[in-house]
């Protein structure tokens, strides 16, 4: 029977992380598992903690987001321990590209009796983190600004926060010159962003990149180049399809190595969490996680 330790966010989704543990732990425990539950502080500290027992042998889960997921399931990038999401964040967004269950129950199952799954993960390089892993995308341009407002709302919650975030940001944006250098060929492009996606949906269930898998040893590089802004509004809309891909403003680019430099200062994101400034180097680390999914 597998040992599990919960890195619990206790402020996932704006709430208790813990609450989206507490159905599961009780079907963990009453199968015979031994479940563990260690707070974090911090994500440094979940990245600690979730080393730590993966160094025990258990299976680490980590309660809470895609800044929870991204960061403990990176830290278990190239080792052998086991991963598993129990998701109780705002977007949730690699657990739903993984197709996880929201059901305790079928949630359960999976954890207890699932075989582990090979996926990719995505070392990212800046002068202001170092080197760390994540595993949904990175992102830079205007969806790091929106997320950030996001982050950051206290009056709004979950999808709302996103579109209120998007909002405030497209208003306010200016085109950026963009070099983008894909496996050693530079791209010079003006546009909103460049998403580098290991899994295809961000920013609360948007479908960014349709075509990205987690286990093809690729990124899916998301162009979305200078359009009026009305236009990007219903860009932002067909998202939720994946339908902009047909836009003609939209170019999709495939690699293993990604630098993402811009002409003026500009922030970039990672699963929701990362807040730093480019330049960026991305690199994907393929089958590096074992993952219940």
């Amino acid at each position: 029977m597998r040992q599990f330790t919960a890195v619990v966010n206790p402020t996932a989704g704006g709430s208790s992380g813990t609450a989206g543990l507490l159905p599961l732990a009780r079907l963990l425990r009453e199968a015979g598992a031994r479940l563990d539950t260690v707070y974090s502080r911090s994500l440094a500290h979940a990245q600690e903690i979730a080393q730590e027992a993966g160094a025990r042998g258990h299976v680490v889960l980590a309660v809470g987001g895609d800044g929870m997921a991204g960061r403990v399931g990176g830290s278990l990038s190239g080792t052998d321990t086991v991963f598993g999401l129990v998701p109780a964040g705002r977007g949730n967004d690699f657990a739903r590209a993984l197709g996880l269950p929201t059901d305790p129950a079928a949630l359960a199952e999976i954890l207890l009796h699932g075989t582990p799954r090979q996926v990719d993960t995505i070392e990212v390089e800046s002068a202001a983190h170092g080197r760390i892993h994540v595993l949904g995308s990175v992102y830079a341009g205007v969806d790091a600004v929106a997320n950030r407002h996001a982050n950051h709302s206290t009056l709004l919650r979950g999808s709302a926060s996103y579109y209120a975030g998007g909002l405030r940001a497209v208003l306010a944006w200016r085109p950026v010159g963009y070099r983008i250098t894909v496996d050693g060929v530079r791209h010079e492009r003006t546009g909103y962003t460049v998403v580098a996606a290991n899994s295809g949906f961000y920013g609360f269930g948007r479908n960014i990149a349709p075509g990205a898998r987690v286990d093809d040893g690729l990124l899916d590089v998301v162009v979305i180049q200078d359009a009026p802004k009305h236009l990007f509004f219903t860009l932002m809309n067909e998202l939720k399809t994946g339908s902009h891909v047909r836009r003609p403003q939209v170019e999709i680019l495939r690699g293993a190595e990604i630098r993402i430099e811009a002409d003026r200062a500009l922030p970039y994101g990672a699963d929701g969490e990362v807040d730093a400034a480019l330049p960026v180097t991305l690199r994907v680390r393929p089958g590096a996680l074992n993952v219940l999914a």
